[in-house]
């Protein structure tokens, strides 16, 4: 008999999502600042890259352990501070931010939901 798979909650699937999603963006980013040369390409491409493995390596844990959701927060802070180096990531930081704190916020209200209906 095999185990059942283990039910994720609905802040980490959102967050996961959120996360997914932010990677994108930032990935692109990175290669438009390269681009337009707004920073030294080692600092575009290798600061884009870092950040892009820090999602990678959050959304994976997310699934495991909750300190996780801290490195969530750690991204989204380095985002938005990664601002004061190319002016447009504080908005794409702030507006990232905020989807991030919506969907953490809403995922604890749902979960609880989900916990005083079992």
């Amino acid at each position: 008999m095999s185990t059942p798979p283990r039910r994720r909650s609905a802040q980490t699937s959102l967050g996961q999502v959120v996360l997914g999603f932010e990677l994108i963006v930032v990935a692109l980013a990175a290669l438009t600042i390269f681009g337009l040369g707004a920073l030294p390409p080692v600092l575009a491409l290798g600061g884009g890259a870092a950040l892009c493995l820090l999602m990678v390596i959050t959304i994976a844990l997310m699934m495991r352990y909750k300190w996780a959701f801290f490195l969530g927060w750690i991204v989204q802070v380095i985002l938005v501070a990664s601002g004061f180096l190319v002016t447009m990531l504080f908005l794409i930081g702030a507006v990232f931010a905020g989807i991030w704190t919506f969907a953490m916020t809403t995922g604890a209200k749902l979960d609880s939901q989900s916990k005083g209906n079992s």
